[in-house]
């Protein structure tokens, strides 16, 4: 007898959404539907996510009450390759974030060991229900053309340099020399004749095949460092997710290598030493005891607690052990998630990202690569200095919230730093103010970065001139993504998406689809 009696999903793009539906209402559970969600998304959100990329996904299964975390982010390249960081295809470009100019590396020396499709597979095949070529099948339709929205447009004029850097990138978002905009359609028949292709093959061409071995002639010929034995030995990890109490409830959320997980566990954990606050949200004292909070999860931060073993000592000892100050090399830019839930309490919360891009497409795919050893700050020691075969870090954080046997919440967000910030404020609306999901999700929010706490529009004036008194306020003229895209879901009862991020959602019933 089924648990509940919808289920839904909540996304960052109408279509990722409603895909993913239809195919759990085809039959499929919550497994089958965020797999279908992720290969819709490399096509929908084309900027933000992409198979070439990596991403981690938390999981909980009815089947003997599991609850997995499975980690298929980026590998550092270069195993079998012997190449001076000079001779690289390795270069910067400048892109304009809301007035603000940001420099990225891209080229074909940015790609690391791409997780994100054998991730995808791998799930499926320990947790999906239908046949995966079912699966595939609404995201190889939709790969044949589909029409831009305009987040996903004003995205790609941001990445314009690195969207139509080769001559494949060209034909895909600068058809007919007229590069794509809101209302375009978007046509990618190599990507759906390789998800043609995809059941039968299931992976093999691409890491170990045909498609690896052209990979590694382009790498070598043209100054990457992504080798065929890079993909051959990647592998998908499944991990133990990170346990942290909070109040009456326990948020599962990720291990390492992610950072963002223990930096959630820690805000949450500092929340519940300081108890419930008396008042309301929103109010004056609320939001400086934010701030603080932020600030303090900074300096701890700085200590060294970005694991889960700092993060129970420091708990448990009021104090750092150094045996466990474990660097972690961390990454999170472009992300995209997705939050699902199916009528029978099956639950999975899953962020991807991609990057800004590597500019470089995998032979007979439509795939871009990511860039990820381009990054800055995955990279303190300079770049191409750390060897290859290592899993890298990151702030993405897919989360589930625990009562009992059962999920409560199915959470997580895109936003890079702001990740961590965007949950944790999330999780205290709904655990220690009784607010709606709907409520907690649509309400400003507030980042320290520093020096100077970011905050968006729709406090009070009084709240936000008393905070003034105590610390420097920049005041945003509108929500923004910088500040997440929390998509969110209650199992049986709703989901809600982030208009920050586009945010969408579908439902399933036994009537049909809302």
């Amino acid at each position: 007898m089924s648990m509940y009696t919808k289920g839904i999903v909540a996304s960052g793009h109408k279509l990722v959404s409603s895909l993913a539906a239809e195919v759990i209402k085809a039959g499929g559970n919550a497994f089958d539907g965020i797999v279908a969600a992720g290969f819709a998304a490399a096509i929908a959100e084309p900027a933000l996510t992409s198979l070439g990329g990596g991403g981690f996904l938390l999981g909980h299964s009815t089947k003997d009450a599991q609850n997995l975390f499975f980690d298929f982010f980026v590998d550092t390249p270069g195993l079998g390759v012997d190449k001076d960081p000079s001779e690289l295809h390795f270069y910067p470009i400048t892109v304009s974030f809301s007035g603000s100019d940001q420099e990225f590396n891209v080229g074909l020396g940015s790609v690391a060991v791409p997780g994100n499709l054998k991730g995808l597979l791998h799930v499926h095949d320990r947790l999906g229900y239908m046949d995966l070529g079912d699966v595939l099948a609404p995201a190889q339709e939709l790969a044949k053309s589909h029409i831009l929205n305009e987040q996903q447009a004003h995205f790609l004029q941001l990445l314009y340099p690195i969207m139509t850097m080769s001559e494949t990138g060209r034909n895909l978002y600068e058809p007919d020399g007229q590069y794509l905009k809101a209302g375009s359609p978007l046509q990618n028949n190599t990507f759906s004749e390789f998800l043609g292709q995809l059941a039968e093959d299931r992976g093999e061409s691409f890491y170990y095949g045909e498609i690896a071995q052209k990979i590694d002639r382009n790498m070598r010929e043209r100054g990457g460092m992504l080798s065929a034995e890079d993909l051959a030995r990647y592998q998908v990890h499944e991990r133990s997710p990170l346990e942290i109490p909070y109040r009456d409830h326990l948020l599962l959320t990720s291990p390492q290598p992610s950072m963002g997980g223990t930096l959630i566990g820690l805000s949450i954990s500092l929340l519940e030493k300081l108890g419930p606050f008396a008042g309301e949200w929103g109010e004056s004292g609320q939001l400086q005891r934010t701030v603080g909070l932020m600030q303090e999860v900074e300096k701890l931060r700085s200590r060294g607690i970005t694991t889960p073993e700092a993060l129970e000592d420091f708990l448990h000892n009021g104090e750092l052990i150094d045996t466990h100050l474990q660097p972690i090399r961390m990454f999170s830019r472009g992300t995209t998630h997705i939050s699902i839930a199916d009528k029978d309490g099956n639950c999975a919360s899953m962020t991807c990202s991609n990057g800004e891009g590597s500019g470089y497409f995998a032979p007979d795919t439509g795939i871009m690569l990511n860039n990820m050893m381009g990054e800055d700050d995955l990279h303190p020691d300079g770049f191409h200095t750390s060897p290859p075969g290592m899993r890298v870090g990151s702030m993405m954080s897919p989360s589930l919230l625990m009562k009992g046997d059962r999920v409560r919440l199915v959470i997580g967000s895109g936003g890079s730093k702001r990740i961590r910030t965007a949950v944790s404020q999330v999780l205290s609306q709904v655990v220690d103010f009784s607010r709606s999901l709907e409520e907690a999700i649509q309400a400003p929010r507030m980042y320290w970065d520093g020096e100077i706490v970011q905050v968006e529009p729709g406090f009070t004036p009084q709240a936000t001139a008393d905070l003034k008194s105590h610390v420097q306020v920049n005041i945003w003229p509108q929500y923004d993504v910088y500040f997440g895209g929390v998509h969110a879901v209650i199992p049986g009862e709703l989901g809600v998406g982030d208009p920050r991020r586009g945010g969408a959602v579908s439902i399933v019933t036994k009537e049909g689809m809302e």
